[in-house]
């Protein structure tokens, strides 16, 4: 059985960059002229374990600047200034946008607004503990504060 190193994922064999065994007409005949896999000679081996440990490089690199950013914001307090009324409700909302913009002012950081998670828009004076997402299965609390604007 030769062995092939897939370019591309293909169901039912494997994901892009493994090394597979598949018959020889399957190879030569479906997976090559379709470039969804190379003959696993051995610089090509080679090639695709530098290429993976790469990935898995940029994958650990970005993990730790997800944890870098995290604890950022969760030693970051929002100030968010907007009209309110005698009884300390807000004459609008602050709105998940509201509170990304905020962040990229004191942090300099771009989070996406879908990943602030807010039940609802917050609609009162008040401190308020918000959960972003910074990167998938890592969360930071930033404290908000939203105050009377004068």
């Amino acid at each position: 059985m030769p062995q092939a190193i897939l370019l591309q994922d293909v169901e039912q064999l494997g994901e892009r960059g493994a090394v597979v065994d598949v018959s020889p007409g399957y190879l030569r005949n479906f997976l090559i002229p379709r470039k969804l896999a190379q003959p696993a000679t051995k610089g090509a081996l080679e090639i695709a374990q530098q290429r993976q440990a790469a990935a898995d490089k940029a994958a650990r690199d970005a993990r730790d600047r997800a944890q870098e950013n995290a604890a950022t914001l969760g030693r970051t307090v929002l100030t968010i200034a907007q009209q309110a009324g005698d009884d300390g409700r807000l004459f609008g909302s602050v709105t998940a946008q509201d509170i990304a913009d905020a962040i990229r002012e004191a942090r300099g950081l771009r989070v996406d607004k879908r990943k602030i998670q807010l039940e609802e828009p917050i609609r009162n004076i008040g401190t308020h503990m918000v959960v972003v997402e910074v990167d998938e299965g890592v969360h930071a609390t930033v404290k908000t504060m939203v105050v009377e604007q004068k």
